[in-house]
């Protein structure tokens, strides 16, 4: 078997930590995470809804079928294609490993594959989780930052403290 993913949802699969748009949206986001983690199945990206999706289709107002997550996706399609060096259209397996999430939250980390969040409802959600580390992560693990990787993140706007550690605004 196979998890099939929308483009956009490489990109928030990063991110995940329990957050979504109801309970029903969540349980199955959580169940598709343990998938995930368990190694067994690829990612088969797909063009509309996805496993993901399927807790929000019974609404009458699910959003997976609007114009602006077609965006997204073609977005998230081009940018994660940069990244890994190859083209990636419906139909295109990607395997999950270690290092493939580590290689994708630097990259998102750094604001290199993030095209697709503009306009998010979760783009500050994500923002705090990349900074942290990728603290909380339900997919793969958060990220072992070094040093070095501190002072790269440290730099990017998006991801600057807004906090020092008294808890006053910097």
């Amino acid at each position: 078997m196979t998890v099939r993913l929308r483009p956009h949802h490489l990109l928030c699969m990063l991110t995940y930590v329990g957050k979504g748009y109801s309970s029903g949206f969540v349980e199955n986001y959580d169940r598709v995470a343990a998938r995930l983690n368990a190694g067994d199945e690829d990612i088969e990206l797909v063009d509309g809804p996805d496993d993901i999706c399927v807790g929000l289709l019974c609404e009458s107002h699910a959003h997976c079928f609007n114009e602006g997550v077609v965006q997204r996706d073609e977005a998230a399609r081009l940018s994660v294609s940069t990244l890994l060096g190859e083209t990636l259209t419906a139909g295109k397996r990607l395997r999950v490993t270690p290092d493939l999430l580590a290689r994708m939250r630097m990259a998102f980390a750094a604001g290199d594959i993030r095209q697709a969040c503009r306009g998010c409802q979760w783009i500050r959600l994500c923002d705090r989780i990349a900074a942290s580390g990728f603290a909380g992560v339900k997919v793969g693990e958060p990220l072992q930052m070094t040093v070095k990787h501190e002072k790269h993140f440290s730099s990017h706007p998006m991801l600057r403290p807004k906090y020092g550690s008294s808890g006053r605004k910097l």
